[in-house]
């Protein structure tokens, strides 16, 4: 009667989620029910037997490969639909892809994504370690900057079975109370260049081409390059994300707002400085780099001088830190859109705004404001489509706290689009989608998010969401899984060239996929 019982509780708490366990709770109340309820008695043969029992557990676990096993589950997956919306047909954007940048390799753009041909969802559990930043790379493998309570981890991931096929640990992230350097300078920043190489920002000032291949194409992480940066930055600064220009010459950003460029052929660095914090990553294009400070856009250059401020855009930064940001200013920095133009989000009140800028004198083009009055910030990346951007609200995302049980922030992604010098907010979506980059296909016409459904179930579940880009329209949802290790944490999307969508969380990763056909 006991090993019936325990056996029924687990089939409700899968089944109904929290609930069934208050449920059955509840009926305990009931003195005729309780009183035909065995009472448990410990023994030292049970005592043994439950120990080895989780012994073993544990010992499966260490010994699988990582990602061999699926993210534990918190239920609920009768009561919650695994699947809502029906099967797309690829509607091509209409506005030009964006230009290949000559030294990184950027896939996901390109790539198609799942148009929910009977979908699947599948979690790659890699212990205590969330996968930020997703990375496909041109062998069909998925790069992954990982990180755990000790320090960021590289993965190199089969996309397929979703195991670890090689892992390197990098150096640790130093404690503080300054929460603006705990989340841009915790080591987990960095591009795939095109030679597949991890080019990243670490921890102790240092900036690493990591290759993720042997010769042979197998699965490798080796350090090719390294390039120690201690001797033109502050003992205590810190570096916040890297990239290249058009000509493959390294940018990287610290903290203090100190900016400069390296040379990985002739050596040598050139720097600048802003003025101010910088926490958000760098766009760049044929002509120049573009970054956000604290207060201002800049456009940077080369020069014959050296690093110069081409010129600078001041932005409302508003009174304070709000809701779902980590520090005052814009929290998305900026992303290149057509007509020569770049867009960011200023941090006005009581609504932020998406700011286009003319990219070659940083003079105001338009703006608009998005999302409700008092709960409209934003901590993630722009996503461009072209002619203007997708932007997400993560308002009220300031701890597990917002997204525990069913709870679910109040979220919203809205496009909006730039025309003959105005700014349009296209379509809003109640999506909540918070601290996920989305990923768009120009091949499939969708925009890919990571969401949080609200349920009066008590279930903390996850869904990957596919929205029509041109309408707004959500076309899908798959149920990714449910409980606190399918949760996101700053995420970024990624989509592989078989159509494959991935999303990092608390957990691991998460891989959406439409059905294989024989």
């Amino acid at each position: 009667m006991g090993w019936a019982l325990i056996c029924l509780l687990v089939a409700l708490y899968v089944a109904v989620g929290p609930w069934g366990l208050v449920a059955a709770a509840a009926l305990l109340l009931v003195p005729q029910i309780r009183e035909r309820v065995p009472r448990p008695r410990l023994t030292r043969k049970g005592v043994g037997i439950g120990a080895a029992v989780v012994v073993a557990v544990s010992g499966i676990v260490v010994v699988l490969p990582d990602g061999f096993l699926s993210v534990p589950t918190a239920g609920g997956l009768v009561v919650l639909p695994g699947y809502e919306g029906r099967q797309q047909a690829a509607k091509p954007l209409e506005t030009e892809e964006p230009a290949q940048h000559p030294w990184v390799a950027d896939y996901a753009l390109h790539n198609p994504g799942p148009l929910g041909d009977a979908p699947v969802a599948r979690s790659g559990w890699y212990g205590l370690e969330g996968c930020r930043n997703l990375k496909a790379d041109s062998r069909g493998r998925i790069v992954a900057i990982c990180n755990d309570p000790r320090s960021p981890v590289v993965r190199v991931i089969d996309a397929k079975t979703l195991r670890s096929a090689a892992s390197k640990r990098l150096p640790g992230v130093p404690d503080t109370d300054d929460e603006a350097r705990a989340h841009a300078c915790d080591g987990t920043h960095g591009y795939l260049d095109n030679g597949d190489r991890l080019v990243m920002a670490t921890t102790d000032q240092r900036i690493l081409a990591i290759g993720t291949a042997d010769a042979n194409g197998d699965p490798d992480l080796t350090v090719d390059e390294t390039w120690n940066l201690n001797r033109i930055l502050e003992k205590d600064d810190c570096l916040v994300t890297v990239a290249p220009d058009w000509s493959g010459k390294i940018w990287f950003a610290a903290l203090s707002g100190r900016v400069g460029v390296l040379d990985p052929v002739a050596g040598g660095a050139q720097i600048a400085d802003l003025g101010a914090r910088v926490t958000r990553q760098f766009a760049v294009d044929e002509q120049g780099v573009y970054v956000t400070s604290d207060e201002a856009v800049h456009r940077l250059d080369i020069t014959a001088a050296g690093v110069q401020v081409g010129w600078t855009h001041r932005y409302e930064r508003g009174v304070e830190v709000k809701s779902g940001q980590f520090t005052q200013g814009s929290g998305s920095g900026p992303t290149l859109v057509d007509g020569d133009l770049l867009a960011f989000t200023d941090n006005a009140e009581p609504r932020m705004r998406v700011v286009f800028l003319d990219r070659s004198n940083g003079s105001e083009v338009c703006s608009a404001g998005v999302f409700d009055g008092g709960e409209s910030s934003t901590d993630t990346p722009l996503v461009s489509t072209g002619s203007g951007v997708v932007v997400v609200n993560d308002h009220g995302a300031e701890s597990t706290a917002s997204t525990f049980w069913g709870f679910a922030t109040a979220g919203g992604l809205a496009r909006v689009d730039q025309k003959e010098g105005t700014c349009t907010v296209t379509w809003r979506s109640d999506v909540s989608a918070p601290d996920v980059r989305p990923v768009i296909s120009w091949r499939t016409g969708q925009l890919y998010t990571y969401a949080k459904r609200p349920t009066l179930w008590g279930v903390p579940a996850w869904y990957l969401v596919a929205i029509d880009a041109e309408s707004g329209r959500t076309s899908f949802t798959v149920r990714g899984g449910t409980g606190r290790g399918l949760e996101p944490r700053e995420s970024v999307m990624t989509l592989d060239d078989s159509g494959q969508a991935f999303v990092g969380v608390v957990g691991g990763l998460v891989r959406v996929r439409d059905r294989v056909r024989d």
